[in-house]
């Protein structure tokens, strides 16, 4: 079974950095491609970035391309959302999510979730 577990979020000031990582746990993940997305209180969840977890293809949101930066670890099965130059908008729950094909920008696609870090950007 596959679980996802998010950890990283917090609370950091107007122009911080946080590092999100998520633990992919429960099968071969070689297939697959892992997404971050978000929701601010209020808001629908959005997509924030996605990477294939062996050949290529990373994808960003027009919004947050240049400051924030996705990764992934094969030997520690964790995929990572490195944010820099964080804005109060940016404040939002950021969740994890997988799916057994290429990469996608449509949560719609994504079959497996975290239940979520919080991220809060002070002004």
């Amino acid at each position: 079974q596959v679980q996802l577990v998010e950890s990283g979020g917090g609370l950091v000031q107007t122009g911080g950095s946080l590092r999100l990582s998520c633990l992919a746990t429960g099968r071969t993940f070689s297939s697959f491609a892992m997404g971050w997305f978000r929701q601010a209180p209020g808001k629908e969840r959005e997509f924030v970035a996605a990477v294939n977890w062996r050949a290529g293809g990373i994808y960003y949101s027009d919004t947050m391309k240049g400051r924030f930066t996705i990764s992934r670890d094969y030997a520690k099965n964790t995929v990572y959302l490195q944010m820099n130059s964080l804005k109060p908008e940016d404040t939002a729950v950021y969740y994890c999510a997988a799916r057994n094909n290429i990469v996608s920008r449509l949560q719609s696609d994504y079959d497996y979730w975290g239940q979520g870090t919080q991220v809060t950007v002070s002004s």
